[in-house]
């Protein structure tokens, strides 16, 4: 850890900078996901769930810059290489051998469900540390998670 006029107590933001570290090698690990799905997806809905898994990548992307920004604001190290993520990473692997929409959509619906359920843990293990400016950013990226279920899920609801 590097110096800092920070107030929270040096033992906080250890334990704060690992549970950031643990989310965003989780938020690494979606965004590729979100990628692999966006490539790879195939037949009659192909252009809208390539451009909807476009726009999820774009925030995911964001969500892994506010994770890392606030590792590196706590003075910490923000752990984002790939053979880390493949470490720490809790995500189910995403099977690399799916083609049609549907296979995609309940693949990647899969990945952000358990996204949005290990950052709703991260949150309160962030209160519990009383780190409010730390959970209020996973609230903020549980909301938007939330949201594209939502849309994700919606092309596998009313078929």
């Amino acid at each position: 850890m590097y110096p800092t006029k920070n107030d929270l107590p040096e033992t906080t933001r250890r334990q704060m900078i690992d549970l950031c570290n643990a989310r965003l090698a989780d938020a690494i690990d979606l965004q590729t996901q979100t990628k692999q799905a966006h490539w790879n997806v195939k037949g009659p809905q192909f252009i809208s769930l390539h451009e909807l898994f476009d726009k999820v990548n774009d925030d995911v992307e964001d969500y892994v810059d506010l994770i890392a920004e606030r590792i590196v604001q706590l003075e910490g190290v923000a752990e984002g290489t790939v053979g880390v993520v493949a470490d720490r990473s809790t995500l189910v692997d995403y099977p690399l051998g799916l083609s049609t929409g549907a296979e995609h959509v309940a693949a990647l619906s899969d990945a952000l469900a358990m996204f949005g359920r290990t950052v709703r843990v991260g949150i309160d293990e962030m209160n519990d540390l009383q780190d409010a400016d730390s959970a209020d950013i996973l609230t903020e990226i549980s909301r938007g998670v939330d949201k594209w279920l939502w849309f994700v899920e919606a092309h596998q609801q009313g078929a």
